[in-house]
């Protein structure tokens, strides 16, 4: 058995109605002066509003900044260093989907290391310490609460940037599946796929420990078992915190083994297209899986096995077949002409895809002839 480190450096605070924890907890890490980082759409559902007052009575004093988008770049993440300079704060509060915990991430490091975010690519670049930080994600998605990176899009070139340091991880994440009810369906079914996606990509990862594998597992067994029905019945909280959970297990999967080609190939659709990453995912994911098949088949039906499915009469015989369904359930894209792909630009995507650095884990070698068939099946 190959050797490994496992650092969790995140608490966890899970349950309905735990927002209200909020203040105890920034109290607990001394925080004062607050930046809480949510976007609009949080902010028109109230869930902003609220969080400053229970941090208001904590004696916690928070400024909000939303001047920001989904798939934040680094453009939105200097916006939001000038914004936090002259205040004097002492913390940040992220709130939302992974778009806001990013962020908060991303201005965390320009505000205590200065330079720009590109001087972060990669990991363990910020010579500083950084301010403590809660995250409270409102989706079941990226699960960003559970890593020290931030995703971050370069504003010239519109390629996603992991920038990653110990110090960028969240001190504490509440979760608290009454966050996730006001979603919009649509951003259920997206921000769900992504993070099954990062269930089977990091369970079959190269980087893959006996440790991540666990958390990669339990991630598939609650979000596949629960994404139909967070769909169907939107108000069923208890299948809310399900994906909440999962999608946190699919973090700490992610945060200890990575992920493969289907996010390396998802990139250059998103920076060339400005495909929703989720949805990029989701028109990718079952042709990888594919074109994996014959090297890890065999951990791909570990996972059937887990499924609901296995044992009903509608058995699915695969796990790209299964993950097609979920898709369809999602009302997500099935091909690459239904986002406007065009087939003269798969080549170069094919050579932007080998190049990218998720590709280096994937289990089967991605090259560009690789990149390429994966997007030819997708088309």
């Amino acid at each position: 058995m190959k050797s490994f480190v496992f650092d969790l450096r995140t608490r966890l605070v899970f349950g309905e109605g735990t927002l209200k924890d909020l203040g105890a907890l920034a109290g607990e890490l001394g925080l004062t002066r607050t930046l809480l980082v949510a976007d609009p759409g949080l902010v028109q559902a109230g869930h902003a509003e609220r969080a400053m007052g229970i941090l208001a009575e904590a004696g916690v004093a928070a400024t909000l900044f939303q001047d920001f988008e989904a798939d934040p770049d680094s453009a939105m993440v200097e916006r939001g260093r000038r914004f936090a300079e002259p205040l004097g704060i002492d913390s940040i509060v992220g709130l939302g989907g992974g778009s806001s915990l990013d962020c908060a991430k991303g201005i965390n490091f320009l505000l205590t290391n200065g330079g720009e975010m590109k001087d972060y690519r990669g990991y363990g670049h910020a010579q500083r310490p950084m301010l403590p930080m809660i995250g409270i994600p409102t989706t079941a998605g990226t699960g960003s609460e559970a890593q020290s990176y931030a995703v971050i899009s370069d504003s010239e070139t519109h390629l996603k940037m992991a920038c990653g340091d110990p110090k960028a991880a969240f001190r504490v994440a509440i979760l608290d599946p009454d966050l996730t009810l006001s979603q919009p369906a649509q951003v259920t079914a997206v921000s769900g796929f992504d993070a099954i996606a990062h269930a089977v990509e990091t369970y079959v990862s190269k980087k893959r420990t006996p440790l991540s594998a666990c958390f990669s597992r339990e991630a598939w067994r609650l979000l596949e078992a629960n994404y139909e029905r967070v769909l169907s019945h939107p108000e069923d909280a208890a299948a809310r915190g399900a994906m909440q959970l999962g999608a946190y297990f699919s973090g700490c999967a992610i945060e200890n083994s990575m992920v493969g080609a289907a996010h390396a190939c998802a990139n250059p659709l998103s920076a060339r297209y400005g495909t929703t990453h989720g949805v990029a995912i989701a028109l990718l994911l079952p042709h990888v899986v594919r074109w994996n098949q014959p090297v890890s088949g065999n951990c791909y039906d570990e996972l059937l096995n887990l499924s609901g499915q296995n044992s009903s009469k509608s058995r699915v015989t695969s796990l790209s077949r299964r993950l097609e369904q979920l898709i369809v359930c999602g009302n997500l894209p099935v091909g690459l002409r239904e986002v406007g792909v065009r087939e003269s630009d798969l080549s170069v995507m094919a050579e932007e895809a080998a190049r990218h650095w998720t590709s280096q884990f994937n289990p089967r070698p991605l090259d560009v002839s690789g990149a390429l068939e994966v997007y030819q099946c997708a088309f």
